[in-house]
């Protein structure tokens, strides 16, 4: 698997990429390794660049520093694989309640390719002015994980919108904790 043309392909025909990817069988540590480790240094990186060197204004005020742009690339960094590996344990677990198959693997695969548009976008927080951007993107993971719930966990399409919702609800709560736990090193 290249990196960067499954990148392209899961962002630019996630249907056609998802019957692709259906087919492989990769562990998650193979995929964490070869995958997402890689592509979520993207806003890591250009997050600590952003906000370490760039900076930003608020009210005339400029504000930036290498130990911000440190801070926030280390929890941008950490929160991205720690939200990936939860995600895809609460859908897996929340699988067989959706008459889906049960893959911590499969559950993996779809999570982390759902995060890729974010983690490209993460190129944006280079200027945190625009770093919303890179969110706007994250809306459209959840697209390209609303259709890839039925190939990788054979979701019956009658349960597909149920079970997207109740994990988008499991995704919204563990956003906010990952935010308060991680929240605590900016301050």
């Amino acid at each position: 698997m290249n990196t960067i043309e499954r990148a392209k392909n899961i962002i630019l025909s996630p249907k056609t990429e998802w019957l692709v990817i259906e087919t492989e069988e990769i562990s998650a540590s193979k995929l964490l390794t070869s995958y997402l480790l890689l592509l979520a240094l993207i806003p890591a990186v250009c997050g600590f660049i952003g906000y370490g060197l760039v900076g930003y204004n608020v009210l005339g005020a400029h504000f930036g520093s290498i130990d911000l742009g440190f801070r926030h690339a280390a929890t941008s960094y950490v929160s991205m694989i720690a939200g990936v590996y939860l995600t895809a344990f609460i859908i897996n677990k929340l699988a067989p309640r959706f008459s889906s198959l049960e893959n911590f693997d499969k559950a993996f695969q779809l999570v982390v390719y759902s995060y890729t548009p974010m983690f490209v976008a993460g190129v944006f927080y280079l200027f945190p002015s625009m770093s919303t951007i890179a969110g706007i993107f994250g809306l459209y993971g959840l697209y390209i994980l609303y259709i890839g719930l039925t190939p990788m966990m054979k979701t019956p399409e009658e349960k597909v919108t149920s079970y997207f919702l109740t994990s988008i609800i499991f995704l919204v709560v563990i956003s906010l904790l990952l935010s308060i736990v991680l929240g605590a090193f900016y301050f």
